[in-house]
């Protein structure tokens, strides 16, 4: 029998948090739900989830600390959901690590088909070595694994969010090809991602402030179209 993936719900309100709970266990999730920051930050550890569904107000530490504490130890999938509608707000929670973000009040079938999309891009890789098609590409001082999603940097292993590591891979799995942020969008988060382009800018923000430019290689900027990943010859 499959095990079901787990999803946390981490949200003040606690009839929204049951109702989100009701609608996953439908879809054969199992949950668990925590009312505040820091129950949810000691919980992490026990409860193993495969995904989180953050609230962003939360009583004491609020929803942008359990993002900072959920990244300092795991990429796991981080959906935020929050009443500040602002892209700013936005633009911090992408920063920070989260994956995906939701505005409330929002439909909860909408809910669960992102939980679904964000799950489907983080597949587990635990199947037999036979079964796996390895995924990666090698660059001078840089090793970009996909198959068990791993950077190494200067023979450093770097921590990176699943979407940042897939960017990063589609990128330089095709050197010096230009894509539009449209296109990373389709192919990255998928057609049934509901965001703009600024979702893009922000994960190239932060690839670029993790592995930087090498004189051999660097992720360009095509003003007015996106972004490539530039290989020297």
């Amino acid at each position: 029998m499959a095990v079901k993936q787990k999803i946390m719900i981490v949200d003040d309100d606690n009839n929204i948090a049951e109702l989100i709970a009701l609608y996953l266990t439908k879809e054969c999730f199992e949950t668990q739900i925590y009312n505040d920051g820091e129950s949810a930050i000691e919980g992490f550890d026990t409860f193993a989830p495969n995904l989180v569904l953050l609230d962003l107000m939360l009583p004491g530490i609020d929803g942008y600390q359990v993002c900072r504490e959920i990244r300092a130890k795991s990429s796991t999938p981080v959906i935020m959901l929050s009443a500040k509608g602002e892209v700013f707000d936005k633009v911090l929670g992408l920063e920070l690590g989260a994956d995906d973000y939701m505005e409330k009040p929002f439909d909860t079938k909408e809910l669960v088909a992102r939980v679904k999309a964000v799950l489907r891009r983080c597949k587990p890789v635990n199947e037999a070595p036979s079964q796996v098609t390895t995924k990666c590409v090698e660059y001078p001082d840089l090793i970009i694994n996909q198959t068990n999603y791993s950077v190494i940097y200067n023979g450093n292993n770097v921590d990176m969010p699943p979407k940042e590591l897939e960017l990063l891979y589609f990128l330089a799995s095709s050197p010096n090809h230009v894509f539009t942020r449209e296109q990373l969008l389709d192919q990255i988060w998928g057609y049934e991602y509901i965001g703009d382009t600024r979702t893009v800018d922000v994960h190239i923000k932060r690839l670029r402030e993790k592995i930087g430019d090498h004189e051999q290689w660097k992720i360009s900027t095509i003003w007015g179209i996106g972004y490539k990943f530039e290989v020297k010859s």
